[in-house]
């Protein structure tokens, strides 16, 4: 293990007097890449704060619920083209920091929004059955969006008041 990855390792284990936390990369599981976070983590100018990574993951949260509410909408519009869009465009900011599952299921959404199977290859001229694969789809990224989120607040060391290590 590189010598910075060990240390992020360390550090992410402490709070912000010191003490352990018993939280680790290793506790993102496959709900978050650690490798991935870890390279929005190395942008941090203080290791203690981690103001820079906080606020992209921060940002990140207000960004996914607005789009999540702008799916639903097109879901009930029946819009499938705005839903491959909105589907593309989160799993961009997804990938960024390593969100993998909300990933997959936002490729996913892309895919059925453009009236093809989950794969992308094959093209599926049911669109009541792209808008059903679009609302599972919807549905699974917004619960592991959820647990991300959770694991996230937890590794920032916020516990809901809003308060984290930067405060």
């Amino acid at each position: 293990m590189p010598a910075s990855t060990a240390a992020a390792r360390e550090q992410d284990t402490k709070s912000e007097d010191g003490s352990a936390t018993g939280f680790t990369l290793a506790d993102f599981g496959d709900s978050i890449d650690a490798s991935t976070f870890e390279q929005i983590l190395e942008m941090d100018d203080d290791e203690e704060e981690r103001e820079f990574s906080r606020s992209i993951v921060y940002d990140f949260f207000t960004q996914a619920d607005g789009t999540f509410k702008n799916m639903d909408n097109e879901l009930a519009n029946g819009n499938l083209g705005r839903l491959s869009e909105l589907g593309h465009f989160l799993k961009g900011s997804s990938a960024t920091l390593g969100l993998a599952k909300v990933q997959a299921s936002c490729e996913k959404i892309q895919h059925y929004g453009a009236q093809k199977d989950e794969t992308g290859n094959s093209k599926v001229d049911d669109k009541d059955l792209c808008l059903k694969n679009c609302r599972t789809e919807i549905a699974r990224a917004k619960t592991d969006f959820k647990e991300a989120e959770r694991l996230l607040k937890r590794f920032y060391h916020d516990d809901g008041t809003g308060a984290g290590a930067s405060a």
